[in-house]
């Protein structure tokens, strides 16, 4: 159960990283949406070459006319591409902090609800006292973490409806946990936690050429810009750490439940979002941590003790 938790902790490390060396790509494609198509596509490459390697016989015609094609197929994929223009649509409307707080609390409250009901054929967890409280840590800790005072607050769009962005936030963050369990669904009907990562890849992968082709009208960029340089190898492994943390939510969610999947995860992407804030890394601004954010960063940890524990 503990190798399974620091599993979850790292693959929670991925995410910052992707997120920042996307959008290093997105300075060269000049679109956040054709810079994801690329990192999904390089995802889907690398699960192509796993899936050779470990699941050359599920590659094969036979075994995909054999399939029933139901739902699970194709939704994961979908609710990852909404997820991702969800916060597209967020992050210069209520600032970065709050999307992550909104996002997150969302992700949570799902969680605790796919838990409760095993919904997607999820093991049922019920709701106690305990989780509640581990809950609760949780979301304090991720406001300490995330807070700034109101001078401070960046928002690059001013808007009269923030509000309605916040319960926009909480949606959309309600979509990775149910994109994780309709994945882990997916596993046990292809029998393989590979191959249905391939999938949610894929599908994924083309639903962001369509949008691409109708958003931005162009897949081409250019690997050169002026006042960058020549574009760095680097930027292209985002997709790489995307199958890292798909795959790994995939096999972690029957083992741990899809509340403690999160959190665990959760807490990996907090980690690496404070040490890249505190030492600048990918040319961000620097951000030191203080005592605030430290304190954040336990409660949060103690959070997963405590849902680990009941």
């Amino acid at each position: 159960m503990i190798l399974l938790i620091i599993l979850g902790i790292l693959a929670g490390l991925c995410v910052p990283l992707q997120t920042s060396i996307n959008t290093k790509l997105g300075s060269y494609t000049k679109s956040p949406i054709l810079a994801s198509f690329y990192s999904f596509l390089i995802g889907t490459i690398v699960l192509i070459i796993v899936n050779t390697i470990m699941n050359p016989q599920k590659l094969t015609p036979s075994f995909i006319m054999n399939q029933d094609f139901s739902y699970v197929w194709f939704t994961g994929g979908l609710l990852g591409v909404v997820f991702l223009t969800g916060n597209l649509l967020l992050l210069p409307r209520i600032g970065a902090a709050l999307t992550v707080v909104m996002t997150v609390s969302g992700q949570i409250i799902m969680g605790l609800i796919i838990d409760q009901f095993g919904l997607f054929d999820a093991d049922i967890h019920t709701i106690n006292i305990g989780r509640i409280s581990g809950v609760i840590l949780m979301l304090l800790g991720i406001l300490l973490m995330n807070y700034k005072k109101k001078s401070s607050r960046v928002i690059t769009t001013q808007s009269n409806y923030t509000n309605y962005w916040m319960i926009l936030g909480i949606m959309t963050g309600c979509l990775p946990p149910i994109q994780t369990a309709i994945n882990s669904a997916l596993r046990y009907e292809v029998d393989s936690f590979y191959f249905s990562a391939l999938i949610s890849f894929a599908v994924g992968t083309i639903a962001l050429f369509i949008l691409s082709l109708i958003l931005v009208r162009r897949i081409r960029f250019s690997f050169h810009q002026p006042e960058q340089g020549t574009i760095k190898p680097i930027y292209f492994i985002g997709g790489a750490l995307g199958v890292v943390f798909v795959t790994t939510n995939i096999l972690l969610m029957p083992e741990l439940g899809a509340a403690l999947t999160l959190m665990v995860v959760i807490f990996g992407q907090m980690l690496m979002g404070l040490l890249i804030d505190h030492f600048g890394l990918f040319n961000t601004p620097k951000f030191k941590i203080t005592t605030r954010r430290l304190i954040g960063a336990i409660l949060v940890f103690v959070g997963i003790v405590i849902l680990k524990l009941f």
